[in-house]
């Protein structure tokens, strides 16, 4: 908390000062988006099938020029997002952005501070509603409940770019680590945790090719985390570890009326820990998934969407049959998949006022939560619906 407010007050004091100081180096933009939604047979958004005002994202981000190489750019908001993810206020990013000269004829870019992920499709822009395609983004990669994690770390990143004869090319690395809050703690684990879990680092690497003059681009990401427990005095659990390795395949095409976006991912999950009722646990498992999305531009401001994403925990389990020998108990065997069908429509009533909408079917579970103690999952019968209706404004 005091870190959060220490660069809340940083962030404000940025905008302050530069704004009174240049106008012509400042600039500064905001959000307000406000829905309804619901989540039937489902604890995903809301509980016990209600329809709520759970909706809201509010941001104001700025940026300020110091000279030609160097600049400043931060963001915050708040959230509601019903179940899906904490609640409350956070700064999403603060990052001193460095312009390098051109390195072999690359434009390369050094960000050092809280800066963003922008190794896949969305996860730079998934932090304002109207830069997403949809109101909720596909969950097999995008996973609300790593929101924060996904979105932005403490450390450094460099983006680089290329545009010659061959086309375009942008390559990515970042190194860093996310601060957890305890309702993260409680989301990763359990809520009978009492320690706190930490994420020791985050290292990534990314690739993008774009063919000159053509409409479609393709690439890859590769992830590596670690996370680390710290535990109360009285706790159930002694001690754990746990590591992620993500790699992730993605292309998209462009047409005039249209654009298809496809990611995969596979993930590898590593976790052990001691625990006070004598069970020890080593797991080993990947998990694999992804989605297909189709957007069509139906007029220049109505939008339409069609979507499947899907995921399974354990490949090797991939209809969740082994969750009933769980050590901690039984787990139901939907909670070891999870497939989604989406459709939306999207209608820009002004060039900063858009209504969204979208229904989702899904059959399965296991994206909702970690699936490994029973009294951490989230909710939900092997077949569900979600719906969302969001009015974003922005300027």
């Amino acid at each position: 908390m005091k870190r959060f407010t220490l660069s809340v007050g940083v962030l404000l004091l940025l905008i302050s000062r530069f704004g009174e100081a240049n106008q012509d180096n400042f600039s500064w933009h905001g959000f307000v988006a406000q829905g309804l939604t619901s989540s039937t047979d489902s604890n995903y958004i809301t509980t016990g099938n209600e329809i709520t005002t759970e909706l809201t994202e509010i941001g104001i981000n700025g940026s300020y020029v110091i000279n030609p190489s160097l600049s400043v750019s931060g963001q915050l908001v708040y959230l509601d997002g019903g179940n899906r993810f904490r609640r409350g206020a956070r700064l999403d990013y603060l990052f001193l952005d460095w312009r390098l000269t051109r390195l072999f004829d690359w434009q390369v870019n050094v960000h050092l501070g809280r800066y963003k992920n922008r190794h896949w499709w969305y996860s730079a822009t998934q932090d304002v509603p109207h830069t997403r395609p949809s109101i909720s983004l596909p969950q097999s990669i995008y996973y609300d409940g790593n929101r924060d994690l996904a979105l932005s770390s403490d450390g450094i990143a460099l983006q680089s770019t290329k545009t010659g004869s061959t086309g375009t090319w942008e390559v990515r690395w970042s190194y860093g680590r996310s601060p957890l809050a305890r309702e993260d703690t409680e989301k990763l684990l359990s809520p009978q945790a009492q320690g706190r879990a930490k994420q020791d680092f985050t290292h990534q690497f990314s690739t993008y090719w774009q063919p000159e003059s053509m409409h479609w681009q393709v690439g890859f990401s590769l992830l590596q985390s670690e996370f680390t427990y710290d535990p109360a005095a009285v706790d159930i659990l002694l001690n754990g570890k746990s590591g992620l390795d993500r790699l992730t395949l993605a292309a998209r095409y462009d047409s005039e009326n249209w654009e298809l976006t496809m990611e995969l991912l596979r993930d590898r999950l590593m976790y052990a820990g001691d625990f006070t009722q004598g069970i020890t646990l080593d797991v080993d498992k990947t998990g694999e998934g992804g989605y297909l999305q189709w957007r069509y531009f139906l007029q220049n401001n109505l939008t339409g969407l069609v979507r499947f994403d899907t995921y399974d925990v354990d490949r090797q389990d991939r209809h969740g049959d082994q969750l009933a020998f769980n050590p901690f108990g039984a787990i139901p065997e939907h909670y070891g998949y999870m497939d989604t069908l989406t459709v939306g429509l999207s209608w820009d009533i002004r060039s900063n006022l858009r209504l969204s909408g979208e229904f989702s079917r899904t059959h399965g579970a296991g994206r909702l939560t970690a699936v490994v103690f029973p009294d951490a999952l989230v909710y939900a019968k092997p077949y569900w619906n979600a719906w969302s209706v969001q009015l974003m404004y922005w300027f």
